[in-house]
């Protein structure tokens, strides 16, 4: 299912077969720098099925596949994820990543872009947030770029510094 499209991507719900594509992404190192670290195709199997079976069905919403409409091909995802406590509240968390070989190209603030203008149109959320560690840079530009502003820092279970919390509102509901 199509969710929504850019000039150069499409956003779609992960298939089965989107399993080789997202590997690449979640197999790389430096991708997963600022993340759990590099994961095994059998926990890339059980992500895809949990965005299919936990999210699209359940929630409505989810990571979505990226695909780069001149290619064809799925480059990496980008969505949302619902955390039922960030610091006393529940949050619809914005995130993405993508495959190495797309950086630097526009394309993570076209999706993101993308995102956040479905989450508030037509998911109707009335505010988006992301956590982001303060040594991400590139992520950081694409946060701002999509008009996300920093809120504080967290400090979350498990990790050894805090991330940066950005937050965007949705301009319904100022």
């Amino acid at each position: 299912m199509i969710i929504t499209e850019t000039k150069r991507l499409l956003l779609r719900q992960f298939h089965a077969f989107d399993s080789d594509a997202m590997e690449r992404v979640f197999g790389d190192a430096e991708v997963m720098r600022f993340g759990p670290g590099v994961q095994s195709k059998a926990w890339v199997r059980d992500w895809l099925r949990w965005c299919r079976e936990e999210n699209y069905q359940k929630l409505g919403f989810g990571p979505w596949a990226v695909v780069a409409k001149d290619l064809g091909q799925v480059i990496g995802y980008c969505g949302l994820f619902y955390f039922a406590d960030i610091d006393g509240r529940s949050e619809i968390e914005m995130g993405y990543r993508l495959a190495r070989s797309f950086w630097g190209c526009g394309y993570a603030t076209e999706a993101v872009t993308a995102v956040r203008d479905y989450a508030f149109t037509i998911l109707c959320l009335p505010r988006l947030v992301a956590l982001i560690d303060p040594q991400n840079t590139a992520s950081l530009r694409v946060a701002a770029k999509a008009g996300m502003y920093y809120e504080k820092d967290m400090m979350l279970e498990g990790y050894t510094h805090p991330d940066l919390l950005v937050v965007i509102e949705s301009p319904i509901y100022k």
